[in-house]
């Protein structure tokens, strides 16, 4: 046992840049590109404004994701933007970035084993009284399939993310192919709260589920200790992996508007099956909840996998339990992976998908605000640290990413208060953990 347990903190370096295209893929391509169109176009009824939002946000994730390659290649460590966090604005802010980050993609195993729940009582109706069981068994399946070591894990990414971009992509030439729905096309009524001035609420609303819907494109952050080589493969793993997403998602949104007036996918909650319906006809819809049911199996895979690292981190730089850095023979950190399913299987029982969809992109949007930051302030606190990957046209587009960060904050403030009201609790009870945890210590693990 004591051979066993003195190399239970270290990961294994054994992933390259094909798990990282996979699991930036895998981890952001999932329930919202299927769940979002509906409720985005019953926001903004205009086709040309819905797909400027989508390609503006894919842009803002393509600069942001040049900034995180040099966060990430100047600090390959487990757990993420939080380790940037601390070195430029100190513990207490990692701390409360970590957690936050931690919370963001924790949350994440719970709403899409919801929402595959759902899409399989669409296929077996007669188990709808049954649905939060279903989910929670999903969970526990991709616990012990990542239970055994990184490599299973890795193995079922890099699997399931190539298939599912296959598949996407037999829905967008479908689409494309069969031509528009035959009814009346073209833009909704604008709704009198739009005409009296709330269209800058649904504006932000929209922007907040595209934001949740690309969230996964910095998953690489949390697997940079794992790599064989980061400062070659991290880089490409971000660019190729944000641009491969943003791509797929503005040609869906192309695709379910061309076959769909905004009209008809403004009542649809799953416009992606309701788009295969049109395209390949009565079979379409259960081939393509099908298809839905098996893309999200690797999103879910990627957050088994996500969380139990930012735990991994956190618990070595004394921010929680020291067990939490206990790691399997198999390079798995096991303990928090087994702390982030019971925190998940908690959350399947007690809430929806929509409240926690919404209070993660809220946390998502502050730690990446802070990120971009901490690369600013890098820059001038340490200008000799080692730069493997340098952002694009720094300084003007990580200012310009920072710039558009807060404005998205302003903006998810305003429309989404009952998130900002747990967010402002957790900032307030925070001190209290960090105290707890981190106790008189000043010196963590650099």
């Amino acid at each position: 046992m004591a051979q066993h347990l003195s190399h239970t903190n270290h990961l294994k370096k054994v992933l390259g840049i094909a798990f990282g295209l996979a699991v930036v893929t895998g981890s952001t391509i999932g329930s919202g590109i299927l769940r979002t169109p509906g409720s985005i176009a019953a926001l903004i009824p205009d086709a040309r404004i819905i797909m400027c939002c989508w390609i503006a946000v894919g842009l803002y994730i393509m600069l942001s994701a040049s900034a995180y390659a040099e966060l990430t290649t100047m600090m390959p460590k487990a757990g993420g933007a939080y380790n940037y966090i601390k070195r430029a604005f100190g513990n207490y802010a990692g701390f409360i970035n970590g957690w936050f980050d931690f919370i963001t993609n924790a949350i994440a195993p719970a709403y899409f084993c919801i929402v595959l729940g759902e899409y399989s009582v669409l296929v077996f109706p007669e188990f709808a009284s049954h649905q939060k069981w279903i989910s929670l068994g999903f969970l526990t399946i991709f616990m012990l399939v990542n239970l055994p070591g990184v490599k299973s894990g890795s193995f079922t990414q890099k699997v399931t993310s190539a298939l599912k971009i296959v598949l996407f992509l037999v829905l967008i030439v479908g689409c494309f192919i069969h031509g528009p729905h035959p009814v009346e096309t073209g833009r909704l009524p604008i709704p009198n709260g739009m005409i009296e001035g709330s269209v800058v609420i649904a504006l932000f609303k929209s922007l907040q589920l595209i934001m949740g819907t690309y969230d996964g494109w910095m998953s690489v952050s949390f697997f940079a200790e794992e790599d064989q080589d980061p400062n070659k493969n991290i880089p490409k793993s971000y660019l190729m992996g944000a641009l491969t997403v943003t791509v797929l998602y503005v040609l869906i949104n192309a695709a379910i508007l061309y076959v769909m007036p905004v009209g008809y996918i403004a009542k649809s909650p799953l416009a992606a099956a309701d788009a295969a319906n049109v395209a390949f006809g009565e079979w379409g819809a259960t081939l393509m909840t099908a298809v839905a049911i098996f893309s999200l199996v690797s999103i879910l895979n990627a957050y088994m996998m996500i969380p139990s690292r930012i735990l991994y981190g956190l618990g070595r730089d004394k921010f929680f339990i020291k067990q939490s850095t206990v790691v399997n023979n198999g390079g798995t950190p096991y303990f928090s992976l087994m702390i982030c399913y019971a925190f998940a299987f908690i959350l399947i029982i007690v809430s929806s998908f929509e409240q926690l969809f919404g209070l993660a992109t809220f946390m998502m949007i502050i730690v990446t605000g802070f990120a971009f930051a901490s690369l600013i302030i890098l820059r001038k606190k340490e200008p000799d640290l080692p730069r493997p990957y340098k952002a694009w046209a720094y300084p003007y587009s990580t200012w310009l990413a920072l710039l558009v960060t807060i404005a998205l904050f302003m903006g998810f403030a305003i429309s989404d208060t009952f998130s900002l009201l747990i967010i402002m609790g957790l900032i307030l009870v925070s001190y209290i953990g960090y105290k707890l945890f981190v106790g008189p210590q000043t010196k963590y693990h650099e």
